[in-house]
């Protein structure tokens, strides 16, 4: 019987409840995992309705914010902590297999950026956004970009000592996000480069999926089938990066104290 086909989904959800519990139990992870992803549909309010620059910042934004703050950080800290603490080396030493226990304290954060991800359609919606012109690829790039973080979080963890000291080694995580999104800032020869990001890629495919926005401009020139074409790409460059962050997570994962 393979790996997965051997995970205990009921285990899986029960304790996926339980680190719920105690994420609803701190109000600062609850404002940073729920609030802060929000707070960039404010945008919408600062621009014309229906703006398209306007809504590609608040709408990536959004994104961004829910993969880094309730899936990474959250996770990054929260398997520091309980690592440090042995925790998981107790329960590991039970029937709860590592894929579960992995993904159950994934699985609360996960949960938050899919429905932060769900009610930025309907208020960009309301205030005057357009509907995404491909669903399926902005679905997609929510699932990847979830992946990727849950991914960097637990490879993260390899290389931090303490929680305190994640407000550090998680710099470079949050920069690779970020910096993708400043591209035009860079001269050509290194904006090739950063368009290879994480950041980059998600910021394509917010243009692309939800808007038809076709190479730099902010008007609408592809139609539903051009966008297939178009998000091939950026999807790769996303692919790549969550495979790269999986393989260095397998290899560098610490279950017990760094000594």
């Amino acid at each position: 019987m393979s790996a997965l086909t051997a995970i205990s989904l009921t285990r899986v959800a029960r304790l996926g409840r339980f680190n719920a519990l105690l994420m609803l139990r701190n109000r600062l992870a609850m404002v940073y995992g729920v609030v802060l992803p929000l707070v960039p549909l404010a945008l919408l309010f600062a621009g014309d309705r229906g703006d398209g620059g306007i809504g590609v910042s608040a709408l990536l934004s959004t994104l961004t914010f829910a993969a880094l703050f309730p899936v990474y950080y959250n996770l990054l800290s929260q398997f520091v902590t309980r690592r440090d603490e042995l925790v998981l080396k107790r329960m590991r030493t039970g029937e709860t297999r590592d894929l579960e226990l992995l993904g159950a304290m994934a699985l609360p954060g996960v949960a938050i950026a899919l429905v932060v991800a769900a009610v930025a359609v309907p208020v960009a919606m309301t205030l005057g956004q357009p509907w995404p012109l491909n669903i399926v690829v902005y679905a997609v790039t929510v699932l990847l970009a979830c992946a990727l973080f849950v991914a960097f979080a637990f490879w993260t963890a390899a290389w931090t000592r303490n929680a305190e000291a994640a407000q550090l080694t998680s710099m470079p995580v949050i920069l690779l996000a970020v910096v993708g999104q400043m591209g035009a800032a860079f001269p050509d020869e290194i904006r090739r480069w950063v368009d290879l990001t994480p950041g980059a890629a998600m910021m394509d495919l917010v243009r692309v999926g939800w808007f038809g926005f076709g190479d730099d401009g902010t008007e609408r020139t592809l139609d539903f089938a051009e966008t297939w074409v178009a998000a091939g790409q950026p999807l790769l460059v996303m692919v790549g990066w969550t495979a790269l962050a999986v393989w260095l997570a397998t290899r560098s994962m610490q279950w017990e104290p760094r000594t």
